[in-house]
């Protein structure tokens, strides 16, 4: 295989996963496929256009194969919010916690500015700059479009992108147009009111505070004419909608209805992150999350739809740097951008996209090989378990997976379902029994847990659990799907 080209990009996990896949060069087998370059569990190359393609093939949130190769960053320039949400609280310095509303430190658009210029030098596979807080873009308006117009100016490149809970949207989709903000998220976790009591206390909306049912309804109406504006003005949307079992849980699937008929390209259903420690009201009053079953029955409900389905969404920091499952925010503190020269270099990042999209190719070529001639009816699906650093491949140790990937299995086709974080249980060449514990708990639903290597204690402790441990280099969907051949089909 061909790596894409070195300069800037060695360090990154995007060539570490392509210095990987070289090991096993002969194993890709160069056959033409037909992959549309969409999720198959979610779209396909019949209902979807090669514009619309062109349109998300680097943006790693609107496309699942993106975000295993392209990374975002977001930019804290918003602090004021107009709405509260039962389970946010912004918090300015929390540099261990991953979650939305949460930064390290607020900056001016300027700031902004200079910050995405270093870092799209330092990590030039990074090709979406998103606003998202911590507070709403649209209640910081001034800021927010203040810093896309200077990003567009010096790196044009660069996909622009906000999400914002949607009450002030209506007013901005012209201004939004205007500044080629191809890209926009809206919260939407009801369309019904009386739900939305159980999540909205109160929302600013015209100088006027408002609470209960008057709250929610204005909140839903302007959410409502938002999506629709949004449609016709040609910019794609993603929905958001925060999974609250015993609240919206069931009710989500009307709002994933709803959206559809209304123009949404993409909908993400994300689980609750309801913990005391963050402050929230949720969090407070013993609200729960729903566990990973929970989530991935009721995505599966909603994807049933002719819309695409969201699975590898990571509820980034308002303030995230890097690829999708990964945060170098903390590389690129205030203290330290501040003194770095801007390394933005157009022609350079073309020809490291360029390395990419070639590396992609040999991806789908080595996913090609290993698809059945002819689908299989009624094959068994099983859950296996992927460490992996990126680039679609299984290329990560076991002691050092933060996260492992998981995917649905059959004899047809391996299909990206989901995501669960884990505690990396190898620090130093040492290993905790508790977190090895906690992450066998995690992923013990799945038959097989694919690794690129891991040490001969865990490996008995995995299988004494009944997890069969793969230990290989090659592209994922090819080593789910020879694992799913060998112990599965047989």
């Amino acid at each position: 295989m061909t790596p894409p080209p070195s300069s800037g990009l060695l360090s990154s996990p995007v060539a570490e996963a392509v210095t990987d896949i070289m090991i096993t060069k002969n194993t890709v087998t160069q056959k033409k496929s037909d992959s549309c370059g969409c999720s198959s569990n979610t779209s396909t190359a019949s209902n979807i256009s090669q514009r619309m393609l062109d349109r998300i093939s680097k943006h790693p949130c609107y496309s699942e194969e993106a975000h295993h190769h392209y990374a975002r960053m977001h930019v804290a320039v918003a602090p004021a919010c107009n709405i509260q949400c039962n389970y946010c609280n912004r918090k300015y310095d929390c540099a261990n916690e991953s979650r939305p509303g949460v930064v390290s430190e607020l900056l001016t658009p300027e700031e902004a500015a200079h910050k995405v210029l270093v870092i799209a030098g330092k990590i030039p596979q990074m090709t979406v700059l998103g606003i998202a807080g911590p507070g709403d873009p649209l209640a910081n308006p001034e800021k927010t479009f203040r810093t896309f117009e200077l990003i567009a100016d010096k790196a044009p490149d660069i996909k622009l992108c906000l999400s914002t809970n949607g009450l002030m949207l209506p007013d901005y989709v012209d201004r939004i147009k205007q500044l080629n903000v191809d890209h926009v998220t809206i919260t939407i976790n009801m369309v019904d009111p009386e739900i939305g009591t159980k999540i909205y206390p109160w929302v600013h909306y015209r100088r006027k505070r408002y609470k209960g049912l008057e709250a929610a309804r204005i909140l839903h109406e302007r959410q409502m004419e938002g999506l629709q504006a949004l449609k016709e003005a040609d910019i794609l949307c993603k929905v958001n909608s925060v999974m609250i079992p015993g609240i919206n849980d069931e009710h989500l699937v009307e709002v994933d209805q709803v959206i559809r008929e209304k123009g949404a390209f993409l909908h993400n259903i994300m689980p609750l992150i309801s913990a005391p420690e963050h402050g929230t009201h949720f969090g407070l009053t013993g609200q729960r999350g729903p566990n990973p079953k929970e989530l991935k029955k009721l995505q599966d409900e909603c994807a049933d739809s002719n819309m695409k389905m969201m699975r590898h969404c990571r509820q980034c920091r308002a303030d995230a740097v890097g690829l999708l499952g990964e945060d170098r925010s903390q590389e690129f503190t205030k203290d330290k951008f501040m003194e770095m020269d801007s390394q933005y270099d157009l022609e350079l990042r073309q020809e490291v996209h360029a390395g990419i999209e070639q590396f992609k190719e040999e991806i789908k070529l080595a996913k090609a090989k290993v698809k059945p001639s002819e689908r299989v009816k009624d094959s068994p699906k099983v859950l296996v378990a992927v460490a992996t650093k990126g680039g679609g491949i299984v290329n990560q140790h076991f002691g050092h997976a933060k996260e492992f990937q998981i995917f649905e299995v059959d004899a047809n086709e391996a299909k990206f379902v989901g995501h669960r974080k884990v505690d990396q249980y190898c620090h130093g060449g040492y290993g905790e029994d508790a977190t090895l514990e906690y992450v066998i708990k995690t992923i013990a639903d799945c038959k097989a847990v694919l690794v690129s290597k891991v040490g001969e204690c865990p490996k008995a402790e995995l299988r004494e659990a009944g997890l069969h441990v793969v230990e290989a280099y090659d592209v994922i969907e090819k080593v789910a799907r020879e694992f799913y051949d060998q112990h599965i089909q047989k």
